[in-house]
C-alpha cells in the first residue's frame, strides 16, 4: 500500500476567548488516539426563576461539557426552557439565603462551580445600557424566648429574588413594590396572577395583594432597616454589579399562603450518588470515545495559544474535526494513563463495530460517498503497567476467519471472542458501495490489499 493510504486529516480550529479570533489549521494523522472515559458531559441543576411572575420556578438539570465554560451552561439554559431573544440569564450562586457571587463572565470555567453549590438562575430582559441589580431576600418570622421575655426577630430564608434595572435609573419605593409583587405572585397557592387582583391596603407601610381572595402583607426593609413604602419617592440604586438588597419580611400567617418548594429547595448542582457497576452488557462505546476526542474543549495553561489579535498568550478553546479518512484507519485506545503522582493501566471494555463502523458524520467536510470500515486485525495487551504481553487477532480475508496469534502458537478463533478488555489498537479498512457483502463478512473489504494482508 501506498504510505498515504494510511494517512488521514485533521481540521483544527482554535478560538482566542476574549477577542474571538478563529484560526484554523489542518494536519495530518497517522492514527486515532482516542481516550476511553464514560462522560465527556457533566450533569448540572439548576432552578430558573422569572422576573416578570410569567411562571413559578423551575428547575432544570443539563448536561455541559466537563471542561466548559459558562457561556455552555447559559446555551443549555437557553435551550431547556425556550429563552426568547430578548431574554437573557444571569446565573448566581446562593449562600445563606443571598446572591453570594454573580457569575456573569462567560469564558468563566465550569470547573470552579463545586459539585456541592447551590445555582440560582435568573430569567431576565435584555437591556440596551449596562443593569444594576435589586436583591429581595426573603426573611421570616421568628419568636425570640430568650431572656424571660419574648420578642419578634426576623430569619433569612428561601432563595433571594432578582430584579434589573438600568444604570443611573431612578426608581420609586412604588416601583419597588411592583417588582417583587411580578415575582411574587406566581409562588402562592392557588394564586390568581391577573393585575386586577391587586389591592391596595389601608396600611401606609406594607402593601397588600389580592391571591385568589386572600391578601397578603408585603413589607419591605432597606439594608438600613427602614421600611419602603409605596410612594413616588425616589430610590437610588447604587451603580454597582452586586445586587442592593432588600429584605421581604413575612409573618407567619402570611407564609403559610406561599408555596415554599419553590424557595426553599434549591438543589445542590450535582447530587453525588456512586455510579453503578458497569457490566459487560454495558460497555463503552467506541463511538463515545471518539465524541469525547473530537469535542471542543479549552487549552491546558501549559498549552497557551498566541492570539495575533491581542498579541498575548491565550486559554483558547480548541476543536478537532475530521476532514478525511484514510483507506486504512487505525486506532489506539489510550489505555495508559498518566499523572504526576499516578500511573496506571486502564482495563475499559470497550464496544467496537467488526462490521460497518460508520463514520459518514463525523467528517466535516461532506462528501457523497458513505465512510463505512471493517475490522480486520486487533492489537491486544494483557499485563500491568510495568510488564505486560502482546497478542494479535487477525482476520484472513481468504479464509473469512479470525486468528488468534500469541508468539508462536497460532488458533482460530470465532468472530465473537475478538472484543475483549485487552483490546489496544484497531485496524479498519474502508469499505466501498461495490464491497457491500463484506458488511456481514463474506468477502474481502479490499481487494487491492489482499497482497498486503497475506504478507
Amino acid at each position: 500500500m501506498l504510505p498515504f493510504n494510511f494517512q488521514g486529516q485533521y481540521k483544527s480550529t482554535l478560538v482566542c476567548p476574549v477577542c474571538g479570533k478563529v484560526s484554523v489549521t489542518f494536519d495530518p494523522f497517522m492514527y486515532l488516539s482516542l481516550p476511553l472515559q464514560f462522560a465527556s458531559t457533566r450533569s448540572m441543576s439548576v432552578v430558573v426563576f422569572t422576573c416578570d411572575g410569567s411562571a413559578p420556578p423551575i428547575p432544570y438539570t443539563v448536561s455541559v461539557p466537563k471542561q466548559g465554560r459558562c457561556r455552555d451552561l447559559i446555551q443549555a439554559l437557553s435551550n431547556a426552557c425556550s429563552l426568547r431573544n430578548e431574554e437573557r440569564l444571569l446565573i448566581a450562586e446562593i449562600r445563606n439565603h443571598r446572591i453570594h457571587l454573580i457569575l456573569e463572565d462567560p469564558v468563566l470555567q465550569l470547573s470552579t462551580i463545586k459539585d456541592d453549590d447551590h445555582l440560582a438562575v435568573y430569567r431576565l430582559p435584555r437591556l440596551e445600557k449596562r443593569a444594576s441589580y435589586v436583591q429581595f431576600v426573603h426573611r421570616r418570622e421568628d419568636l425570640d424566648l430568650g431572656n424571660n421575655s419574648s420578642s419578634t426577630s426576623w430569619k433569612p430564608y428561601g432563595v433571594p429574588l432578582l430584579a434589573q434595572i438600568s444604570r443611573n435609573e431612578t426608581v420609586t419605593g412604588s416601583d419597588i413594590h411592583e417588582m417583587a409583587r411580578k415575582m411574587l405572585v406566581p409562588m402562592f397557592r392557588n394564586h390568581v396572577a391577573q393585575h386586577s387582583a391587586v389591592q391596595s391596603s389601608l396600611s401606609t407601610r406594607t402593601q397588600s395583594y389580592h391571591t385568589d381572595s386572600s391578601k397578603f402583607q408585603l413589607q419591605l426593609i432597606d439594608d438600613s432597616n427602614t421600611v419602603i413604602e409605596q410612594t413616588d419617592y425616589a430610590i437610588r440604586v447604587p451603580q454597582s454589579s452586586v445586587a442592593t438588597v432588600i429584605f421581604v419580611n413575612w409573618s407567619k400567617l402570611d407564609i403559610k399562603k406561599l408555596n415554599t418548594n419553590h424557595l426553599e429547595h434549591l438543589p445542590e448542582v450535582f447530587k453525588y450518588a456512586p455510579p453503578a457497576k458497569r457490566t459487560r452488557g454495558e460497555p463503552l462505546s467506541l463511538y463515545a470515545c471518539l465524541d469525547a476526542f473530537l469535542r471542543e474543549e479549552p487549552l491546558v495553561p501549559e498549552e497557551m495559544w498566541y492570539c495575533p489579535r491581542c498579541k498575548e498568550q491565550r486559554q483558547a478553546s480548541k476543536k478537532l474535526d475530521l476532514w478525511r479518512l484514510p483507506e486504512v484507519l487505525v486506532i489506539h485506545l489510550k489505555r495508559f494513563s498518566f499523572s504526576r503522582s499516578t500511573k496506571h493501566k486502564l482495563e475499559t471494555f470497550v464496544n467496537f463495530p467488526i462490521h460497518d463502523l460508520d463514520l459518514t458524520n463525523y467528517i466535516a467536510n461532506k462528501i457523497p460517498q458513505r465512510q463505512t470500515y471493517e475490522l480486520y486485525a486487533v492489537s491486544n495487551h494483557y499485563g500491568s503497567m510495568a510488564s505486560g504481553h502482546y497478542t494479535a487477532y487477525i482476520k484472513l480475508l481468504d479464509e473469512n476467519r479470525w486468528y488468534n496469534f500469541d508468539d508462536s502458537h497460532v488458533s482460530a478463533i470465532n468472530e465473537e471472542e475478538v472484543k475483549s478488555g485487552a483490546a489496544y489498537v484497531l485496524f479498519y479498512r474502508r469499505v466501498g458501495e461495490a464491497d457491500g457483502a463484506a458488511s456481514n463478512g463474506t468477502q474481502s473489504c479490499v481487494k487491492r490489499s489482499r497482497r498486503s494482508s497475506q504478507r
